[in-house]
């Protein structure tokens, strides 16, 4: 045997095995004289893998002509269903319209077989689901799953109860379709489903799993499904929408570092054939942004808008931390009227209300739009939901003046988004736990929540509003009054800010006039129980 013949057997080897970069590096070498129709197909698949995806587009065109030619219409039939997902992912729909045209035309006449299954689903049921009709769907999907079970397909099979599972979920019966969402990654777990499809499985769970805020199991999929792509020997990830929802999920969990990174990779990378991909990747960069006090946050937005996606409600949230409480208002006042009646669409709105509200001092509303996100999160009882609704009432009883009940759900919210990885959400609650404990007078307990939320903030680098100073201090008399609870003598703290020691003393009289003490040690009590000190 000659060595390009070798290299084809060992190409053969390689990518039975699934190391699909040595495949293709032996592809690459083989004489192309010598390929087989399913060499071609091995090959087009191997280079997908490692990110030749114009290679993959030829290759594939040329095993579909291949099986066609050795009159395997079923392979050259899956061959053209396959080309026609991988063009519809980029975006180029008559190229996708043409290969699945071709694919249904290849099995006119055969028998029922797997791909009849993968067809049915992919039409019938991605096609039901986009056009909102989940009960025809539904039945496309276990149409499909029987298909599967009959020819023992674990792939199609899988597909099959997914499918089912999403089409419940569209129907609002969320609780009977969470656990066949489950049941189909299990079996990508297991090994028993060709790499392509557990990627396509894992992209569906994680976006269905991102539009009802199931943020737990968006996590646990997610995490288990990389710890399985670190064990194949491949470069390439998942790309496409399921990277912008892994973007989100960094931005969740505070890296928001890798979280920009990643987005704005994405919105280049697709910014030519998937827009829409582009646009939710700008939204990630933009969100980063404004939680970091990023002046470019309103551009990203912008983008984001210029590419089709509504940039709310972290515009309305954005105009909010600039200061603009009524423009802020009437900004998710409209997204909230542009979300129609999808509960799902609005309960992020809905979030967003409530803190725009109380920042503007409208309880009424901060309280119906909290109201309307628990009536959701009741409904669809999943992780996100549960931890938004929670630390929306807690807010709102907070704001109220019912410090007594808005502790103990400001408690469970804190504890929600800890065991969801949301570290800056939970130092959010903790600035609120904060303030109930202040309003309980438990001064001990709300200096501890503060340096956690603050601990948290400084690791992100986070925004964070320069407060007010409390009963018509001035900002001078706030650094005057910092270093008297540091302990400060007149002396040291005219030193500390260049001042006379008569200065000091006028400010001293103001300043205990303004807040009603008559001595240092209940000045300091002060400083401490509003937030006054150095850092101000």
């Amino acid at each position: 045997m000659d060595e390009r013949g070798s290299s084809l057997s060992l190409a053969r080897r390689a990518y039975a095995s699934r190391d699909w970069p040595t495949a293709v590096t032996n592809f690459d070498a083989a004489d192309s004289a010598d390929f087989s129709a399913d060499d071609l197909a091995a090959y087009a698949d191997a280079v997908w893998w490692v990110g030749r995806i114009e290679d993959k587009l030829r290759l594939g065109a040329a095993a579909c002509d291949a099986f066609e030619a050795a009159a395997r219409p079923a392979e050259a039939a899956m061959t053209a269903f396959s080309l026609g997902v991988c063009h519809l992912a980029r975006g180029e729909d008559e190229q996708a319209r043409g290969w699945l045209g071709r694919a249904g035309r290849l099995v006119e006449g055969l028998p029922e077989g797997p791909v009849h299954g993968h067809l049915m689903l992919f039409t019938e049921v991605e096609g039901n689901l986009r056009a909102g009709r989940p009960a025809a769907a539904l039945d496309a999907a276990r149409r499909g799953q029987d298909i599967g079970r009959r020819y023992e397909d674990a792939g199609l099979l899988a597909l099959g109860v997914q499918s089912e599972g999403r089409a419940l979920i569209q129907s609002g019966h969320i609780a009977d379709g969470l656990p066949l969402i489950d049941a189909a990654m299990v079996s990508v777990q297991s090994g028993r489903i060709d790499p392509f499809l557990s990627g396509v499985l894992y992209c569906h769970t994680v976006a269905a799993c991102h539009r009802i805020a199931d943020v737990r199991r968006m996590v646990r999929w997610t995490d288990l499904t990389e710890q399985w792509l670190a064990t194949l020997p491949a470069a390439v990830f998942f790309e496409g929408l399921c990277a912008v929802h892994r973007a989100q999920l960094r931005l969740l969990r505070g890296e928001w570092d890798e979280a920009e990174r990643s987005a704005l990779r994405i919105a280049n990378d697709f910014d030519r054939y998937r827009v829409d991909y582009a646009a939710e990747a700008w939204y990630v960069v933009a969100e980063v942004r404004r939680l970091r006090g990023d002046a470019r946050a309103a551009d990203a937005y912008d983008e984001a808008h210029a590419r089709g996606r509504d940039p709310q409600p972290g515009r309305a949230l954005l105009r909010s931390q600039q200061g603009d409480a009524a423009g802020a208002a009437t900004s998710v006042r409209s997204a909230l009227a542009a979300a129609g009646d999808d509960p799902l669409r609005r309960a992020p709105v809905c979030a967003a209300a409530v803190d725009i509200a109380l920042s503007a001092g409208r309880l009424e509303e901060a309280a119906a739009a909290a109201s309307e996100l628990a009536a959701t999160a009741a409904t669809c009882a999943t992780s996100g939901l549960e931890a938004m609704a929670c630390a929306a009432r807690g807010a709102v009883l907070l704001a109220e003046g019912r410090a007594d009940e808005a502790l103990p759900v400001l408690r469970d919210a804190c504890r929600r988004w800890h065991e969801l990885g949301a570290e800056y959400d939970a130092a959010r609650t903790c600035v609120r736990l904060a303030d109930a404990y202040r309003a309980l007078g438990d001064g001990v307990s709300a200096a501890a929540e503060l340096d956690r939320a603050h601990a948290v903030f400084d690791q992100l680098g986070a925004f964070r509003p320069r407060p007010e100073p409390p009963d018509g201090l001035t900002r001078r008399e706030c650094e005057v009054l910092a270093l008297v609870a540091d302990g400060r003598s007149n002396r040291d703290i005219a030193e500390t800010l260049v001042i006379s020691d008569r200065t000091v003393a006028r400010h001293l009289t103001n300043i205990f006039h303004k807040i009603g003490v008559i001595s240092r040690t209940q000045a300091a009590r002060y400083a401490f129980d509003h937030r006054v000190t150095a850092s101000r």
